[in-house]
């Protein structure tokens, strides 16, 4: 082919229809639902009590997402959820902290968790599914630990009420938790898509042996994507305590599956074969339709967890083809200088 002949016709619709089909399905499912429901689901309040709901779960599916950007996961993060907002109530409800370092300490915490994770999986050399499993189990422990199995219940005087404010205030008529993962989306993007840390995120999850012979740190890099997915939980367990307002032991489990669900699944849309910002949101809105037009349809209780992990056993199947996809296409594709390999000093 020559250098700057464009691809075939059918070529361009394909790429098209794999990085944007999803955000198609989307739009197409909520008009769906709002021409099967057109009293109550394309509606203001309806638009704002899905985003209100959907806003923890698509927070901790970007966080679950930047081990998977290294090809590794992180299965403490519902664990570390729980833990994250259970020791936010306690220090704020019975240890009496101000909430701003009460928040400060958690999402910290969150962090040196993730550090955690990312050092036993690269230098203990322990598969991540295994060893996050385990780092998890010890996580919910220490929740078990802190609340003796029992919630925790603030006092007459409740929760200060700017700290319940971050999760329940406005902002431009919607909940001000919608922006939080606007925020935390338009971050994500930039740092793996336009900094030298998302490609050498990127070259490691392709080839680690790869990034080691152009002089990547490879164990430092994964270290710093676990860090970062466990500072996005810490947030995540912060925000989730001013929702719910009380301290649950075992609530974290809940998010677990609709973490894994949506970083998946957003790995097939805007950037098929790879785990990006922008498609993990497309598929937290497409999960937040789903989930809120059946429920309207009158569902019963055991369709959601039906519908997540169908859709699970679906988005790990379209992003295999899709990196396969990916592969293929790199494979029969000329060689041709690149510009954009990460260059590095050991």
């Amino acid at each position: 082919m020559p250098p700057f002949s464009r691809p075939p016709l059918g070529r361009r619709w394909g790429h098209l229809l794999g990085a944007y089909g999803l955000l198609a399905l989307t739009a197409l499912l909520f008009l769906a639902f709002s021409l099967a429901l057109p009293d109550t689901f394309p509606t203001l309040d309806n638009i704002s009590q899905v985003l209100s709901n959907q806003s923890i779960p698509a927070i901790l599916a970007l966080g679950a997402m930047i081990p998977i950007v290294t090809a590794n996961f992180d299965l403490s993060i519902g664990y570390g959820l729980g833990l994250a907002h259970v020791m936010t109530m306690q220090l704020i409800a019975n240890e009496g902290w101000p909430w701003p370092p009460a928040c400060l300490v958690v999402v910290l915490g969150g962090a040196v968790v993730g550090t955690f994770n990312g050092v036993v999986v690269e230098f203990a050399k322990i598969d991540s599914f295994i060893a996050t499993l385990g780092t998890g189990s010890i996580l919910y422990a220490l929740t078990g630990w802190i609340t003796n199995g029992a919630r925790i219940v603030p006092g007459p005087q409740g929760l200060p009420a700017a700290f319940t404010d971050l999760y329940d205030s406005r902002f431009l008529g919607l909940p001000v938790s919608a922006f939080y993962v606007l925020a935390l989306t338009a971050v994500l993007w930039l740092l793996l898509e336009r900094l030298p840390l998302g490609r050498y995120l990127y070259v490691i999850g392709s080839n680690p042996r790869a990034a080691e012979l152009v002089g990547i740190p490879v164990r430092r890099y994964v270290v710093y994507a676990f860090a970062g997915s466990g500072l996005v939980v810490g947030i995540a367990g912060v925000l989730l305590a001013a929702q719910q307002r009380i301290g649950n032991p075992s609530v974290g489990l809940d998010y677990l599956l609709p973490a894994f669900v949506g970083a998946l699944l957003g790995s097939t849309a805007i950037r098929p074969g790879r785990a990006n910002a922008l498609g993990t949101l497309v598929a937290v809105v497409i999960l937040a339709i789903g989930l809120a037009g059946i429920g309207q349809l009158g569902a019963q209780f055991w369709v959601t967890p039906l519908f997540n992990g169908a859709t699970l056993l679906i988005a790990v199947g379209m992003a295999g083809y899709a990196a396969r996809r990916q592969l293929r296409r790199g494979r029969a594709a000329p060689p041709r200088p690149r510009h954009d390999v990460p260059q590095t000093t050991p």
